[in-house]
């Protein structure tokens, strides 16, 4: 490698060098751009950033060849070649591992009545990037020598903490009206500040946001939750009118006094839990999602406390509602639901931590236990220093008699001491709900007594049984 070619930028010299070098025998000019590009640039500039950009990210290239073209200076190359994209301009393929997306150079815009972007393809890398979504992404390498085409000052912008977009903010979000939601990531992920005029756009234009699918939405909500501050992108979404498009949910919240945490709306709280949960997407989208219910539960208790009584329930089955129109897969959708219902668990257990608590705590959070303890704490924002340091002992409370009962009984596994087999020998019955209420009256022992033996299970049973006045 060239000694004037900084370290951080190692490995995309070793994964490019090769394919730019194919590309210019070819008489073609091929282009490394997108994240590789900005976050390689981040990791030189600060000091202090994480370390280097990923050492095999997915690598976007842009080229003045068309697909065909493509195809053909690629085989031979690559491992495996993929066309679908080829209509849109863009080939992928795989080689030594790595994936790599080339497509030539070409503008996306979408027009009013449509949720799908029209392609036109070009020759000009400056018009290619003039398309982009903001300075800091509108910059390329060219390969193999990688010279640095930076039109639109976007190295620039990056080390000054802006964010602004190549052409006017109105243009480029009618290109993609999805860019209005990834300025609330860049802004969060990197430290960006946006000018006044992206601000008004996005304030203006947010209802161009209808056009773009559910699925989009989704996956840029994602991305969101798992910069290291989301809080910084949610405020700005909420504060422009766009969370109204897709999770009006949310600034509903800051009309709400919440009488726990006297000190902020339930907005400000529920931020500030999303920005404490470790980086873990489902937990954050649970939190983001766990007071939801609040505003509709909202009730005025003599001496004008307010009081939220069963906003985890109505919120639970709000949380469902947006997931699902959000297209979020089931398993996520009753996984998230189910940390809504039980966020506030925890609290209903005010006098300790008997066994018969522990188990039932631990039977209902099944394999969530984790993160609905860790959401526990995180709901816990007060500055009330007394208060924190309660919950806190409590938490280390409930924690400890956990691993005590794990040391004595299988408590991650809990079940009754019979199974359904040795329940229909007893009870003289076939398969059937006869058979379940009994193993759900077992269960219950097990929880309130814990393990019996098969003896006093077997004793217990034939007794409930007995008292069954239909069998």
């Amino acid at each position: 490698m060239s000694p004037t070619v900084p370290e951080r930028f190692r490995h995309l010299v070793d994964a490019t060098t090769e394919l730019g070098e194919r590309f210019d025998r070819a008489d073609k000019r091929l282009y490394l751009v997108g994240g590789s590009v900005r976050d390689a640039f981040v990791a030189v500039a600060d000091d202090h950033a994480r370390g280097p950009a990923a050492k095999d990210p997915d690598f976007d290239l842009t080229t003045d060849a068309g697909p065909d073209e493509i195809e053909e200076i690629v085989t031979g190359w690559a491992d495996v070649i993929w066309t679908q994209g080829a209509r849109f301009g863009t080939i992928g393929c795989q080689a030594k591992g790595r994936h790599y997306e080339i497509t030539t150079h070409r503008a996306e815009v979408y027009r009013p009545d449509s949720r799908k972007p029209e392609v036109t393809f070009g020759k000009d890398i400056e018009q290619d990037l003039s398309r982009r979504d903001f300075t800091v992404n509108a910059m390329a390498l060219r390969l193999p020598d990688f010279e640095l085409i930076d039109p639109f000052g976007g190295l620039t912008d990056l080390a000054a903490g802006v964010l602004r977009t190549p052409l006017g903010p109105d243009v480029s979000f009618e290109d993609d009206p999805l860019r209005m939601l990834r300025a609330a990531r860049f802004m969060a992920g990197y430290g960006l500040r946006p000018e006044p005029d992206l601000v008004e756009a996005v304030k203006s234009g947010h209802h161009r946001l209808a056009i773009v699918s559910a699925e989009r939405i989704r996956g840029e909500l994602d991305r969101l939750v798992m910069v290291a501050t989301p809080s910084i992108g949610l405020w700005f979404v909420v504060e422009t009118g766009l969370a109204d498009e897709f999770l009006p949910e949310l600034p509903a919240l800051a009309l709400e006094q919440d009488p726990v945490h006297r000190h902020k709306d339930v907005l400000a709280h529920t931020l500030a839990v999303v920005d404490r949960t470790s980086p873990d997407r489902v937990l954050r989208l649970a939190a983001l999602f766990h007071d939801i219910g609040k505003p509709r539960t909202r009730a005025f208790a003599p001496g004008g406390v307010v009081t939220f009584h069963h906003h985890e329930v109505v919120g639970a089955r709000m949380t469902r509602d947006r997931m699902e129109a959000l297209r979020y897969p089931n398993d996520e959708v009753a996984t998230i639901t189910r940390l809504v219902e039980l966020h506030l668990r925890f609290h209903t257990y005010q006098l300790g931590w008997t066994d018969r608590a522990v188990r039932r705590y631990v039977r209902d959070a099944g394999p969530l236990l984790d993160r609905l303890n860790e959401l526990t704490r995180c709901d816990c924002t007060t500055r009330n220093a007394v208060k924190a340091r309660s919950l806190g002992r409590r938490m280390d409370e409930l924690e400890e008699r956990i691993a005590e009962l794990r040391e004595r009984e299988e408590l991650d596994a809990m079940r009754p001491d019979l199974d359904g087999n040795k329940v229909m020998e007893l009870c003289g019955v076939p398969p059937g709900p006869a058979v379940g209420r009994a193993l759900d009256f077992l269960l219950e022992l097990r929880i309130e007594e814990g393990p019996l033996g098969e003896e006093e299970a077997t004793r217990r049973l034939r007794h409930w049984w007995s008292t069954q006045s239909e069998n």
